[in-house]
C-alpha cells in the first residue's frame, strides 16, 4: 500500500510539474494529461455528433464547452489522485493516526483524513500521533495549498495566451473573410496591385505562428479553447496563412516572396509540431482543396485586381509540393479538433463577421413572436 500510494503521488506530482512549470513540450507518449485529454475529448466530441438534434451552432457551442470545463475536470483529478495516494500511504505506513470512535479504521477512514489534510479543513477529528503521521499530514497540507498557488497562476497565464491568440485571429475577419481565404487576403491586402503590401502582414504572422507553437505547446489546453465565432478558429487562420504564403512563394517573386518563405516556414512548422503533440497522423483526403479549374478561378480573380501570378507548369508543380508539405497536417488537426479548413476562394456573397448583427433579427422575431435560427442579419 506505502508503494503503491508513493507511486501515486510522484505521477500525479510530476504531471502537475510537466502541465504547468515546465515550459517545453514532453514528448513522452503516455503522460496522466495526454491521456485524459485524448480520450476525454475523442468521447465528448463523439457524444455530441452523434446526437442528431446537436447540428451547426448547438453543436459547436457543445464543443466549445470542453477546454474550460476540461481544465476543471483536470485540477480535480490532480486533487483527487494526491489525496488518493496519500489515502494509501496511510494505510500501508501504519502511521497511527487516531480516528474517532464513530469511525472504522480502513481504507475509507484513511481517504477521510487524507481529503481534510490536502484542503487544510483543520477540523480535528482525525489526529496523527506518530512522527510518520505528523510529516505527512504536514506534507500533504503543503502540496494541497503549492496546487492551488499553481493554479491561481496558471489560469491567468491561459487566458492571456487565449486573448493574444483570438486577437490576431479577429483581424483576418476584414483582411481575409470569414472564414479566412488566401484569395480574400491578397485581394483585400495588395491595394493598387501592390504585392509587397502583403509584407508587413507576413512578419506579423511570422510572429503569430511562432507564439502560437510556444503557447500551445507550453499549455495543450489553449488548443481546445475555440474562436467566438464557428467560423474562425486557429487552424483555420494557420491554413489561410500558409496558402497564402505558398502561392506567393510559388507564383511571385520579390521582398514579399522572401518574407513570405519565412512565414511559411514558421507556420509549417506549428502546423507540424502540434500535429505531432496530439499525435494526429497527417491525413490525405480525396477532395482536393485547389482543383486546376479551381487554380484557374483563383488566376483570374487575383488577376482582375491587378495582381498577376506566374503561369505555367512550373508554378503549379511548386504549389503543389509546398501544398503537398502542410496540408496533411492542417487536415489531421481539422478532424481531430473537429474544425473546418477554410477553402482557398471566398464564397461568393457570404458576409464577413463584421457586417452581421443578430439584433434586428431578434427584435423583429420578439415582435412577431417566431424563433431565430437563421444566420445574422446585415446592418
Amino acid at each position: 500500500m506505502f508503494v503503491l500510494g508513493a507511486g501515486v503521488v510522484v505521477i500525479v506530482l510530476w504531471d502537475v510539474f510537466e502541465t504547468i512549470v515546465l515550459p517545453r513540450r514532453v514528448t513522452r507518449k503516455y503522460r496522466l494529461t495526454r491521456l485524459f485529454y485524448r480520450y476525454t475529448w475523442i468521447s465528448w466530441a463523439a457524444a455530441i455528433q452523434s446526437v442528431t438534434v446537436f447540428r451547426g451552432r448547438r453543436q459547436e457551442t457543445l464543443l466549445s464547452y470542453y477546454g474550460p470545463f476540461s481544465l476543471i475536470f483536470l485540477l480535480s483529478l490532480w486533487a483527487a489522485g494526491l489525496i488518493f495516494g496519500f489515502a494509501l500511504i496511510y494505510t500501508g505506513a501504519n502511521s497511527s493516526l487516531r480516528f474517532p470512535d464513530w469511525m472504522q479504521p480502513g481504507l475509507g477512514a484513511a481517504f477521510y483524513a487524507s481529503g481534510t489534510n490536502f484542503f487544510t479543513l483543520g477540523l480535528g477529528d482525525v489526529t496523527p500521533l506518530s512522527p510518520l503521521a505528523r510529516i505527512l499530514t504536514v506534507a500533504e497540507a503543503g502540496l494541497g495549498l503549492g496546487l492551488l498557488a499553481l493554479v491561481i497562476g496558471y489560469l491567468p497565464s491561459i487566458n492571456q495566451s487565449f486573448s493574444r491568440r483570438e486577437a490576431k485571429i479577429s483581424l483576418l475577419d476584414a483582411r481575409a473573410g470569414s472564414p479566412p481565404t488566401a484569395a480574400g487576403m491578397m485581394v483585400r491586402q495588395c491595394r493598387n496591385s501592390d504585392l509587397d503590401a502583403l509584407l508587413k502582414h507576413f512578419v506579423e504572422w511570422e510572429q503569430w505562428s511562432a507564439e502560437l507553437l510556444e503557447s500551445h505547446l507550453s499549455y495543450p489546453v489553449l488548443a481546445y479553447f475555440r474562436s467566438q465565432h464557428d467560423n474562425q478558429s486557429w487552424v483555420s487562420a494557420l491554413a489561410a496563412i500558409l496558402d497564402t504564403s505558398a502561392l506567393v512563394i510559388a507564383g511571385t517573386e520579390g521582398p514579399c516572396a522572401r518574407q513570405a518563405r519565412l512565414t511559411f516556414a514558421m507556420a509549417r512548422h506549428a502546423v507540424v509540431d502540434l500535429a505531432l503533440i496530439f499525435h494526429s497522423a497527417p491525413l490525405m483526403i480525396r477532395h482536393d482543396r485547389l482543383s486546376a479549374v479551381q487554380f484557374e478561378t483563383l488566376r483570374v480573380m487575383l488577376a482582375n485586381a491587378g495582381i498577376h501570378i506566374r503561369q505555367g507548369e512550373e508554378t503549379e508543380r511548386a504549389l503543389t509540393q509546398l501544398r503537398e508539405s502542410y496540408e496533411p497536417y492542417v487536415h489531421a488537426l481539422s478532424r481531430y479538433f473537429r474544425l473546418a479548413v477554410p477553402p482557398w476562394i471566398p464564397e461568393a456573397g457570404r458576409k464577413d463577421n463584421w457586417e452581421k448583427s443578430a439584433w434586428r433579427i431578434r427584435k423583429g422575431a420578439k415582435k412577431t413572436g417566431t424563433t431565430v435560427e437563421g444566420d445574422d442579419e446585415h446592418f
